[in-house]
């Protein structure tokens, strides 16, 4: 949480933190300025123990006013006069402006650097800084840094938004499931009420509708895969292919808030009309390899633990997974879960791999996602919800429910 920073930051012993970039995907910058819509040209500069300092172009001030932080016009270091001076030198110009901002600042020490910004100009610029400025030092992290860690455990506002997020995705699944029962069947293919066949880009186009109607976008996509498609669990489906009866579809849809911000994600499997006896057996599987690893998650426990359940189940019930057969492409072929916030993929993982620091902390936020997929048999199986971690008890509790029927009646 973003109480955590100044202590994250003596952990690092880190005296500052820089961050450029916009909030547009850039999850550092949107967490600090609390969402402010600022675009590429804006600095963040904050000292340990001290409240943060935004510096943006006057045309955004309003803006960035949202942030509630200590606003700073870049016109007040004059880049435009240092490019005259440097006969359009934007590196050198760029690396004087900075240096101005961090003498002014009294910047000193250790500075850790964060953003999303073109990472060879980037590299350049704090190659020319540390020249410039021998008395600080530039320190780079590797995942999870310390806005990444802050980012792990979400406070009361932030599950407010997500829970408000988490109704208006469900209302797009719901929507989904309703159109597609509307159909009839014509030998074995879900047919309009034209008699053409009802295919994937059909369903997407009317999922990308209702995900705009209701304030939310799809900057990753969405999955809704059929047959074979369903058994490679990150294909995005192929529009042109007609649905079937019978056949497993996995819709995986992760939107976040409309203009950026939190993600949701969420997966059902359905089969239209009827499942065959076979697809039954894999998708009780899964549900029971779901209930099993959740009831068994708590603050506290190693993010290890789940996997290893759901791995020993599994791998009980016959099925391969990348434990007993690293690299598999059937059977269980991924990890069970993971963090999820301002990306739709964030730090822990739910996996046998975690490193012995990867502990189920109150306030997490995860996706629980276990699956079975045969591509051979053209099947492909994946439920998951997302969940947070309630600190009063201490267990997890869903953030949004919908029932988890396989077949949709037509």
């Amino acid at each position: 949480m973003k109480t955590d920073i100044d202590h994250l930051m003596q952990e690092r012993k880190l005296d500052a933190i820089f961050v450029s970039g916009s909030t547009r995907d850039n999850p550092a910058m949107y967490y600090l300025t609390n969402g402010a819509k600022i675009g590429e040209y804006s600095l963040l500069v904050k000292k340990t123990n001290e409240d943060a300092i935004l510096i943006v172009i006057g045309m955004e001030r309003d803006e960035a006013s949202a942030s509630g932080l200590q606003i700073i016009e870049r016109s007040h270091f004059n880049l435009s006069q240092l490019l005259q001076q440097e006969s359009g030198n934007k590196l050198v110009a760029h690396a004087r402006m900075l240096e101005s901002i961090f003498q002014e600042l009294e910047i000193d020490g250790r500075i850790g650097v964060y953003g999303r910004e073109e990472q060879g100009f980037t590299l350049a610029l704090f190659q020319e800084l540390e020249s410039r400025l021998p008395n600080l030092t530039f320190v780079g992290e590797s995942t999870p840094n310390l806005l990444q860690t802050a980012q792990i455990t979400k406070d009361v506002q932030e599950m407010a938004r997500i829970r408000n997020l988490s109704k208006r995705a469900l209302n797009v699944v719901s929507e989904t499931r309703n159109y597609i029962s509307t159909h009839t069947v014509n030998d074995g293919q879900i047919v309009t009420k034209k008699g053409t066949p009802l295919t994937i880009g059909d369903v997407r186009s009317r999922i990308l509708r209702w995900s705009v109607e209701h304030n939310l976008e799809n900057p990753e996509g969405l999955i809704f895969a059929t047959g074979r498609d369903a058994a490679i669990p990150h294909s995005r489906g192929q529009d042109v292919k007609p649905l079937r009866v019978g056949e497993t579809i996995v819709f995986d849809y992760f939107p976040c808030e409309y203009g950026g911000g939190y993600f949701y994600d969420f997966t059902r499997t359905w089969c239209i009309g009827h499942a065959s006896p076979r697809i039954e057996q894999l998708y009780k599987e899964v549900i029971t390899a779901y209930d099993m690893s959740l009831s068994n998650l708590h603050v506290g426990q190693h993010c290890s633990t789940s996997q290893k359940l759901v791995n020993d189940y599994l791998e009980n019930q016959g099925h391969n997974t990348t434990r007993s057969h690293p690299g598999t492409n059937s059977g269980y072929v991924h990890t069970l879960g993971h963090g999820i916030g301002l990306s739709v993929h964030e730090h822990p993982r739910l996996s046998e791999t975690a490193s012995d620091n990867d502990i189920i902390q109150a306030g997490m936020a995860l996706t629980i996602e276990p699956g079975l997929y045969y591509p051979e048999y053209n099947i492909g199986i994946r439920v998951e919800n997302y969940v947070w971690l309630n600190p009063a008890t201490g267990y997890p509790e869903h953030i949004g429910t919908f029932d988890r029927e396989l077949v949709i009646p037509i």
